[in-house]
């Protein structure tokens, strides 16, 4: 099962993380979600367990725990949405103007 874990302090890692969650199961995989511009914790994880029953467990006996001085937000994750390829900005079928500049026409860009 994925586990969404949220309210993350900006100091916790996935070594922290994982070490969070082993004393409820066998914990296949932790990982804290890094920005990719600031290389900074985005404050949520994710953590992979693979007994359903043990992960049940983990997020009754987390959930609301306190973690790096802050309470965690633990539940089952829900599957990712498919966001496309369309990442908004000008073009596409969004309506957007696309390379049309309006004004004089007549001028060349």
């Amino acid at each position: 099962m994925n586990i969404y874990v949220g309210n993350l302090s900006y100091g916790t890692n996935d070594a922290s993380l994982r070490a969070a969650f082993e004393p409820h199961g066998d914990v296949a995989s932790a990982q804290v979600i890094i920005d990719r511009e600031t290389g900074r914790s985005r404050g949520f994880g994710f953590v992979e367990m693979p007994n359903d029953e043990q992960a049940r467990a983990a997020i009754a006996a987390l959930n609301g725990q306190e973690l790096d001085g802050r309470s965690l937000n633990v539940n089952e994750a829900r599957p990712r949405a498919d966001r496309g390829g369309d990442r908004g900005g000008r073009g596409g079928d969004r309506g957007g103007r696309g390379g049309d500049r309006g004004g004089d026409r007549r001028r060349p860009y």
